[in-house]
């Protein structure tokens, strides 16, 4: 009775899975081609999908050529420029070890840290006016972590403020101070304020000199 049992089951299954059968090569093979085909996720699309963000939006989890690729960071080197699809460039030039505090304003190197500034220079070769306050820097170690802080420091100060005119080309300078233990190989991404979510945040590698 058993096996008799067992041979109708199987009997039934395979009647069973040769019925679903026709309609899955096609079914599968249709499902294929729709996946294919189907248009790119609107990532500017407010109402988009938690899942489809991190599928094809997000930068951990987009596909190679995806509507993402925009989104991902330039990785430079100091002296390297970045220029943003408006024309305005950006090049971190250097990062130096600061020590010209002013003492009458109080300011003083605090122990067991590094004080510095970075050095830029920026260009406006699109057609409109650019607002410089609309930028920021993130300074991070690059070998056992640790982020700067910002601070600033009076002496030489030329803080992002301001317009740039097109066709106009200046220098600015960050200032910053890290743990001395983080070393003084670090990672400047220059950030940017915009409307456009897609808007790329370079990162430049260098080291802190003397």
């Amino acid at each position: 009775m058993r096996v008799r049992a067992t041979a109708a089951t199987a009997a039934l299954l395979l009647a069973a899975l040769t019925a679903c059968g026709g309609g899955d090569d096609g079914g599968t093979e249709a499902k294929g081609r729709a996946s294919a085909t189907a248009p790119a996720v609107d990532c500017m699309d407010e109402n988009i999908s938690q899942a489809d963000w991190m599928a094809h939006c997000s930068d951990e989890g987009a596909e190679p050529g995806g509507d993402s690729t925009g989104r991902q960071a330039a990785v430079l080197e100091f002296g390297e420029s970045y220029t943003w699809p408006d024309g305005l460039e950006v090049t971190v030039v250097d990062a130096k070890v600061f020590t010209d505090h002013d003492e009458d304003l109080l300011e003083s190197p605090e122990p067991g840290n590094t004080d510095f500034r970075v050095g830029l220079k920026l260009e406006n070769g699109g057609t409109e006016p650019v607002a410089l306050d609309d930028l920021s820097l993130i300074v991070e170690g690059a070998t056992n972590g640790g982020e700067a802080t910002f601070t600033l420091f009076s002496n030489g100060s030329q803080p992002l403020e301001g317009r740039l005119a097109p066709g106009v080309s200046t220098t600015k300078n960050h200032d910053n101070s890290i743990e001395s233990e983080y070393g003084r190989k670090i990672v400047v991404t220059v950030q940017r304020n915009s409307d456009d979510s897609s808007l790329a945040f370079p990162e430049f590698n260098g080291t802190i000199t003397d």
